[in-house]
């Protein structure tokens, strides 16, 4: 926050007044609410939820790609901090652990919260067995049937998954009224959750990505990066990562970013995304709601609309119509260069790096994979070395129906033809 180029737009009220800390307090505790308002450089991790990383699993390897340097053949060093070596497979651990830790502090009994393609739900699920706290998540009902397996890992952590939109809150009912085959969002699901929540004293929801809060927990990934790349005397020329809402690709990057806007750094970074939900591609900045229903403060984002209901890709991580505010004044300020890609071509991506490396990338990261691949071509195209550092943020071994689908040739791409914008608030500043 204190590096950003300019002053983030603050958070605000459908009356266009700016959101105070107590306002958010109904639905999180208020450790959280302190840190999501936070203007501190750095906020110490308790001596608690540092052993709690540590049994997990942290520090995160930092792996070279040399296997698929020499079948791309290019001159390009490819390196990946790879997340998927936590337990439930991902970077999502990071702040599921410190979310549940800080609520479970504060005597909060029971969390709510929303998963997209059941990476997020299956870290909070576990975190909230470490802690002791209740969970329900609303899983997106495109995901919670495309990716069975991943409801079976949240159950076997003590979970209740539902399938979202669902007829538990009011906001889900209204949609299931019109449209009862409704294949569900992101923006709906946090409805649910925050809906939940806010109606029962007992609980409070709990968000895996966009907001200040949950960055801030993400970025030991890339403060680990920053280590590990001096011990082995290198430095990113290239910093990618995938996008949905921020927090996997903020985790690698702000680090890095805080160094380059130091002075210490030169390095280009690159975000991916996917062209059938292109919020930095094809959106608008502008103040909108976080979720479907209009529960959230409105904060101002790169947004393709809160009513868009994406296509039902694989990398359902990715399938949310904003970005993180901080994120997006980067992008903005072109400090992060955008970029957008198929589904068919991100899984080609996908096969090439696990037939090299052994590792199979979960659809959200493989739009990191794709673009480094790319990076690496235009290395070998110019004849020139670059250092490449990606954030591999989690493994496909709960995601194998997209492989099934993209190995049998009935993949299909799909992206909107047009981004209807009329709708959102017109809030100023």
């Amino acid at each position: 926050m204190p590096d950003l180029p300019k002053p983030l737009p603050p958070p605000r009220r459908p009356d266009g007044k700016p959101v105070r800390p107590e306002d958010l307090e109904v639905i999180f505790p208020r450790s959280i609410v302190e840190q999501e308002f936070s203007q501190e450089r750095y906020v110490d991790i308790p001596g608690e939820l540092r052993e709690t990383y540590l049994e997990l699993g942290r520090p995160t390897p930092l792996l070279r790609a040399r296997r698929l340097e020499e079948k791309l053949g290019t001159p390009a060093r490819i390196y990946y901090k790879y997340e998927g070596a936590m337990p439930t497979g991902s970077h999502k651990i990071n702040t599921a652990a410190a979310q549940a830790y800080y609520n479970a502090l504060e005597g909060v009994e029971r969390l709510t919260t929303e998963t997209g393609a059941g990476q997020w739900g299956s870290a909070l699920s576990l975190a909230a067995a470490l802690y002791g706290l209740k969970l329900r998540v609303y899983m997106v009902r495109v995901s919670y049937e495309q990716k069975p397996y991943r409801r079976v890992l949240m159950e076997t952590y003590g979970a209740e998954v539902v399938p979202s939109p669902s007829r538990l809150t009011e906001a889900g009912r209204r949609i299931l009224e019109e449209d009862p085959s409704n294949p569900g969002s992101l923006g709906i699901a946090i409805s649910e959750a925050v809906e939940d929540a806010a109606s029962d004293p007992n609980a409070k929801y709990s968000l895996g990505s966009v907001l200040n809060h949950v960055l801030l927990h993400q970025t030991i990934i890339g403060e680990e990066a920053l280590m590990q790349m001096r011990a082995i005397d290198m430095q990113p020329d290239y910093i990618v990562g995938c996008v949905g809402g921020g927090s996997n690709y903020a985790g690698l990057a702000y680090p890095f970013m805080r160094e380059k806007l130091k002075g210490k750094l030169e390095a280009k970074f690159i975000a991916a995304e996917p062209r059938a939900v292109p919020s930095m591609t094809r959106g608008k900045v502008a103040y909108d709601y976080g979720d479907s229903a209009g529960l959230t403060p409105l904060i101002k984002m790169y947004t393709i609309g809160h009513r868009y209901i994406p296509p039902p890709i694989h990398a359902g991580g990715l399938r949310y119509h904003g970005l993180a505010p901080t994120l997006t004044v980067l992008v903005e300020e072109r400090l992060v260069e955008p970029r957008a890609y198929l589904q068919t071509e991100v899984f080609n991506a996908a096969v090439m790096f696990a037939r090299a490396e052994g590792i199979v990338p979960a659809p959200e990261s493989a739009h990191a994979v794709k673009a480094v691949i790319d990076l690496a071509l235009e290395a070998k195209k110019k004849g020139e070395e670059r250092t490449i550092l990606f954030n591999l943020s989690g493994h496909g071994l709960l995601d194998l129906k997209g492989y099934e689908d993209y190995l049998a040739g009935i993949m299909v791409n799909a992206e909107p033809e047009a981004i209807d914008l009329s709708y959102l608030p017109r809030i100023k500043g």
